[in-house]
């Protein structure tokens, strides 16, 4: 019998920093109903080491991407075992909806997590891409720029782990996630999205309780205060 998973949910919406974009799910991570969730997928210590969260998420905290200006979502919806597995008018339709979604979301930049998934988009545009290597392409994406970082699962031998976090960090530089290495004078790291959020906050109004003026002489009262 074959096992039928419902399509893995996009964590993407409007004002994005970064939109990550995979191949497709396995099958690990479509029973686990969120993205990158086998373990032995580097995505998230990978995203954390590069400097585009601020603490390694878990597969079930995908969600919380939105939080830091990022999102991802996948370039074919059926969960399979391998890439092999899918069927170029797979790709090719998942392009088109793909197309559509960064349309629609306006991000400021593109990563395809894997060469695989970049070669399939490019072949739908119809651009050819047989030997792009990793980091920033050419041209743009709906006004978005693009970049291509290695496939993070344990079954890519083209690169090592320490190989892969150079790439990622240097995206993540290119991207102003990083304001310098660890250890850097001028601070921890902190991804795009932090910014923008720290520039959302400073735009609500404080607490009413932070903006009645103190009656009588005395101070107001802390919001909170009992």
């Amino acid at each position: 019998m074959v096992e039928r998973f419902a399509p893995l949910r996009d964590v993407g919406g409007r004002g994005l920093d970064v939109l990550f974009v995979g191949i497709n799910p396995g099958f690990m991570s479509a029973r686990a109903g969120h993205h990158f969730a086998n373990p032995a997928n580097g995505f998230w210590p990978l995203l954390h080491e590069a400097g585009f969260t601020p603490r390694r998420l878990r597969p079930q905290e995908d969600g919380r991407l939105l939080e830091l200006g990022l999102g991802v979502t996948n370039l074919a919806a059926r969960a399979t075992a391998s890439v092999s597995d899918l069927t170029r008018e797979e790709m090719a339709e998942g392009a088109a909806v793909l197309a559509g979604k960064v349309r629609r979301w306006r991000p400021r930049a593109v990563v395809f997590v894997g060469l695989t998934a970049y070669r399939a988009f490019a072949r739908w545009l119809g651009a050819r891409a047989a030997r792009v290597r990793c980091g920033e392409q050419p041209g743009d994406l709906e006004g978005a720029r693009v970049f291509v970082v290695p496939n993070p699962s344990g079954r890519n031998a083209h690169y090592s782990y320490r190989e892969m976090r150079a790439i990622y960090r240097r995206v993540a530089r290119a991207l102003g996630a990083l304001s310098a290495l660890a250890g850097s004078a001028t601070g921890p790291a902190r991804p795009p999205g932090v910014r923008a959020s720290r520039r959302a906050a400073a735009r609500r109004p404080p607490p009413r309780a932070a903006r009645r003026p103190a009656r009588s002489g005395r101070p107001a009262r802390r919001a909170g205060a009992r």
